[in-house]
C-alpha cells in the first residue's frame, strides 16, 4: 500500500480561536468600520474611471505628428535619419497615450 500523501493547509488561526473570531490589532487604523484584515476594495470613483479630455487629443496629435515626420523625412529631408527616429518616438508616445484613454 502506498503511503498517504501530505495534506496541504492546516491551521490558519491561532490555537484556541475560532475562524469567526477577528482580532483588531490596531484600532486607530480602523476608522471606517472595516476590519483591518478584511479584503475589502472600495468602489472606483467616476473621476478615476474617466480619462482627462486632453488624452485623446494628445494621442491623435502624437500619432499624426509622427506620421508627418516620417513622410517629411522620406519626401523632403532625404539625408538624415533623425526625423525617422523622432517620428517613431512620436508614434510610440501616441500608442502609450492610447493605453491611458478610458
Amino acid at each position: 500500500m502506498a503511503p498517504q500523501k501530505r495534506k496541504s493547509g492546516g491551521r490558519v488561526t491561532p490555537k484556541g480561536t475560532r475562524p469567526g473570531d477577528q482580532v483588531v490589532t490596531n484600532p486607530e487604523e480602523n476608522t471606517e468600520g472595516v476590519h483591518t484584515s478584511a479584503r475589502y476594495t472600495p468602489p472606483i470613483t467616476k473621476e478615476m474611471r474617466e480619462s482627462a479630455p486632453w488624452v485623446p487629443a494628445l494621442m491623435l496629435a502624437l500619432l499624426i505628428l509622427g506620421a508627418v515626420l516620417i513622410v517629411a523625412r522620406n519626401l523632403v529631408f532625404t539625408g538624415n535619419n533623425w526625423l525617422t527616429l523622432l517620428g517613431l518616438g512620436c508614434i510610440m508616445g501616441g500608442l502609450y497615450t492610447a493605453t491611458k484613454w478610458r
